[in-house]
């Protein structure tokens, strides 16, 4: 279980049992159960709708929209925020994108994509809520949390030292894989034009990293994260009749 619980602090704020020494090659392992503490996410996010059926789509929406950063303690927001002000302040400069990706401080480009971030995740929940598809919102953060996979698997991770490298290095390959496309298989049976939009999308991201970048960080990968949600979640609350 210690993969599992390795997994479940990195990218929760949900308490854990104490994991002892860690050794570089159980960050990597750990990666293949990020899908499923994204389905333990998405739980959580379904219990006010499970505990208020009759609470209005809008009231349920913000308290969803809220809830989600809250059990991630912002991680992926922070990637957002992280990677939309290297992309503005770094000019097209490699070295200076790097050096803003790494500060802690937040200006106004990323203080600006955290708001569309949480406005349109808010705006998708609502819609959802509204034509009761609960399981799209269940299925959001696992796909969200498999869309770090197929990063890492796709793009070359370039922070060496940073905070995903050990995770990158030593992740298993061909089991990441299988569990990459068994979701995002599940997500095509599920709704296509979801998983249609999560993938445009996901190219669209990866083009922008690779151009600016020539890879990933831990940052874009968060950033990867809230993005991939709210992807499949358009890609599906578009296509509803109003």
């Amino acid at each position: 279980m210690i993969h599992f619980y390795l997994a479940l602090s990195f990218l929760t704020r949900i308490p854990v049992p104490d994991l002892g020494k860690l050794d570089p090659v159980d960050f990597g392992r750990s990666a293949l159960y990020y899908p499923l503490i994204g389905g333990i996410i998405g739980v959580l996010l379904c219990l006010p709708i499970v505990l208020f059926p009759q609470a209005s789509p809008v009231l349920l929406a913000a308290i969803l929209t809220v809830l989600s950063a809250v059990i991630t303690g912002g991680l992926h927001l922070d990637g957002v925020a992280d990677g939309a002000d290297a992309w503005l302040g770094g000019l097209g400069d490699d070295e200076k994108t790097h050096r803003i990706l790494k500060d802690p401080l937040v200006g106004a480009a990323g203080a600006i994509a955290i708001c569309a971030v949480m406005l349109l995740k808010f705006a998708a929940f609502t819609v959802l809520l509204e034509n009761q598809l609960w399981w799209v919102i269940l299925f959001a953060p696992v796909l969200g949390r498999t869309s770090v996979l197929l990063l890492f698997l796709t793009t070359p991770y370039v922070r060496r030292g940073g905070l995903a490298s050990a995770v990158t290095d030593f992740m298993p390959v061909t089991p990441s894989w299988l569990i990459t496309l068994g979701w995002l298989i599940l997500g095509l049976a599920l709704a296509w034009q979801g998983i249609l939009c999560f993938l445009l999308g996901f190219w669209l991201l990866r083009r922008l990293m690779m151009k600016r970048l020539n890879g990933c960080t831990g940052d874009t990968a968060g950033a990867s994260v809230e993005l991939g949600e709210i992807f499949w979640m358009l890609g599906i609350g578009l296509t509803l009749s109003g």
